[in-house]
């Protein structure tokens, strides 16, 4: 069964602005990416599939329901996370998001339960009888997330999640939505402008641009294996950096990986290389795979096409 499936959809407002344009696809269940610049569309295609919008043209379904027309069903289904800063600053977040199962259809003690496990699952359950008014902006992005998940549903669009957050917080909410989807089988649409924030999380991407369906495929499809082999080691980068080098073997530094080029026989040898060096070092293997190009390459790719044509 298909998350989402749109023919033709498009979203016009006054007559003028084009939002959405024929957009056609077909979405399956797993962590999926929606990407695209700010003002692409993305926030658009999430309302209509709310059903807070209304298309022009074209149709819509979710999880096989029609947001026009079973918009209460769709909701009842699916979890939002918006982009804005939407919170009651005079309620603590058990109070709010207890609030919002209920209005899910959640009795009170279950929606209350309910709160205080999603509270839990956003590692907020400590914080949770404090006034969100005085809560970080990390700890607001998580309350949005906990009201997503209290219902239990199907499905979450979450709207730029990691909106307004430091590095170490955009790292954190990343680990969190995909602990959602990989452990509690909820499918998660994430959408971003931030196309390495998306890859390092989802299994597909969706990409659109100035309303039009740019790309629509498995991460894996899109990208490509490099002649470059990548190597992480939960500690010790430094010691193993400098003991590849000595192999003769040329070494940069990416973060935390370490990248090395391989031969043109495959690199079958230096890659017992390495992992000769890391068993000799007794350090603790992470990672040791060819790097594929970054989805952002790709696309950077295409840009360079478009304005050389």
């Amino acid at each position: 069964m298909n998350l989402i499936r749109t023919d033709a959809l498009t979203k016009t407002y006054g007559g003028r602005v084009t939002a959405l344009a024929d957009l056609t696809v077909e979405v399956q269940p797993g962590i999926v990416g929606l990407v695209g610049a700010n003002g692409a569309g993305k926030s658009t295609l999430i309302k209509i599939l709310l059903g807070l919008l209304a298309p022009t043209s074209g149709q819509a379904r979710v999880l096989e329901l029609d947001p026009t027309t079973d918009a209460d069903a769709v909701r009842a289904r699916v979890g939002y996370m918006p982009e804005n800063d939407c919170l009651p600053p005079d309620l603590s977040a058990a109070e709010f998001v207890t609030h919002l199962g209920r209005i899910s259809g959640l009795p009170r003690a279950a929606a209350r339960e309910r709160a205080s496990e999603a509270l839990r699952h956003v590692g907020l359950y400590e914080e949770r009888y404090r006034q969100i008014g005085g809560y970080s902006t990390g700890m607001k992005q998580r309350v949005k997330l906990a009201q997503a998940l209290v219902h239990d549903p199907d499905l979450l669009l979450l709207d730029e999640p990691t909106n307004g957050l430091d590095p170490a917080g955009r790292d954190a909410m990343l680990a969190l939505i995909h602990r959602i989807g990989a452990e509690f089988g909820i499918s998660v649409v994430v959408c971003s402008h931030l196309l390495g924030e998306v890859e390092r999380i989802c299994d597909s991407l969706i990409a659109i641009e100035g309303g039009r369906l740019l790309r629509s495929a498995q991460l894996a499809d899109m990208t490509t294996a490099s002649d470059v082999l990548a190597v992480e080691v939960s500690e010790g980068t430094e010691a193993l950096a400098a003991r590849l080098a000595a192999e003769d073997l040329l070494v940069t530094r990416e973060g935390q990986l370490l990248l090395v080029p391989v031969a043109a026989d495959g690199g079958t040898d230096v890659h017992d290389r390495i992992l000769t060096a890391v068993v000799e070092l007794d350090l603790p293997l992470h990672r040791l795979d060819q790097r594929r190009h970054r989805v952002a390459e790709l696309f950077a790719t295409t840009e360079d096409t478009r304005a050389n044509v």
